[in-house]
């Protein structure tokens, strides 16, 4: 009998946990930032072109933090479309990722420190180039810094990627960025591929 009460509880403790998981990673909640927080759209001006810059102060620490965004051509002014976001604290670039508008496939690579990781082919401009960009838990890859640096003065930039029915590829029309504005939040300067 108190085998089966043991059992019960362990069994109803799992329920619970699970259920609390689920509900902390919904798939129609907007995945977080870079530190985990949920930013909202407060604070939103055009930086250039396609892009929109949101800037904020983390209400513990007083850090500076601006995040620029960039849509895919495919699906404009939707939420349902791919994304390039960029993270900066304090002047720093503290993430480069790449949000695709469908679910990824599983990591294909695995990283230095062994981490998920999934091999990507990019355009920019007219140079091409393969990549193995960190997978975060099947929401976004996260870009490397050069790429980033490449990304913010070209003209077009395309990813492929992998996704459970195929490789997809996202189209991105970056120019027009205020160059001055990236530097000055990101520490972050283009440079040609």
């Amino acid at each position: 009998m108190i085998r089966n009460l043991v059992r019960g509880i362990g069994i109803s403790a799992l329920l619970l946990s699970s259920t609390s998981l689920f509900a902390q990673y919904r798939r129609d909640a907007p995945p977080p930032d870079a530190q985990g927080n949920y930013e909202g759209n407060a604070n939103s001006v055009n930086a250039g072109g396609n892009w929109t810059e949101y800037s904020g102060e983390d209400r513990m620490t007083a850090a500076k933090k601006v995040r620029f965004e960039l849509p895919a051509n495919d699906a404009p002014n939707s939420d349902d479309q791919a994304k390039v976001i960029l993270y900066c604290t304090n002047g720093k670039l503290k993430l480069a990722d790449f949000r695709p508008d469908m679910r990824l496939a599983r990591p294909d690579w695995p990283g230095f420190w062994g981490q998920p990781q999934m091999r990507v082919s990019v355009r920019v401009d007219n140079a091409h180039s393969n990549h193995s960009w960190n997978w975060i838990n099947g929401h976004f890859l996260a870009m490397d810094k050069g790429t980033a640096r490449e990304l913010i003065g070209a003209r077009l930039f395309r990813v492929e990627f992998q996704t459970p029915r195929g490789p997809q590829i996202a189209e991105f029309s970056p120019g027009g960025l205020d160059l001055k504005s990236v530097a000055q939040a990101c520490d972050l300067k283009p440079k040609k591929p």
